[in-house]
């Protein structure tokens, strides 16, 4: 009787060694999944304010690169010629891209420069993530 006890206590000690049954398996795995959504939800919003506000800083420091130009030129590039020209000057040292990878657009309107971001779509107009950020709206301020 003895031995039939100490078969039973461990054949008890191995079921609890052996881990986790599969319905556990998929309740943990399930938890992980509400979790994983819920902070989806939350920081994906987060991340489209993060772009703009990087475009805005772009803005600002190609603003920095154009009055350092402007100084040792005595003027602003052209249209034609863009932010090339302050590659070409060591002012920047490539032609910078917004956020989400598109180039930056610029215009010398009457010797005032213009730099725009057209956001996530990458044309012109939009509204969230896909708004127009411009240096005529004081984008670099905001």
């Amino acid at each position: 009787m003895r031995k039939d006890m100490s078969d039973k206590k461990t054949q008890q000690q191995r079921r609890r060694q052996r881990g986790m049954t599969l319905i556990e398996i998929m309740v943990v795995i399930t938890i992980l999944g509400l979790i994983m959504a819920a902070v989806g939800v939350a920081v994906i919003p987060k991340l489209d304010e993060a772009k703009q506000d990087t475009a805005r800083l772009d803005i600002g420091n190609i603003q920095q690169a154009l009055k350092l130009y402007y100084t040792k030129k005595g003027k602003f590039p052209d249209t034609g010629t863009g932010l090339k020209a302050l590659v070409d000057t060591n002012n920047l040292e490539r032609v910078p891209t917004d956020p989400w990878g598109h180039e930056y657009v610029y215009m010398n309107e009457g010797g005032k420069p213009v730099i725009i971001s057209y956001g996530a779509d990458g044309t012109q107009g939009g509204e969230g993530p896909d708004a127009d950020i411009s240096s005529r709206d004081g984008a670099a301020q905001k």
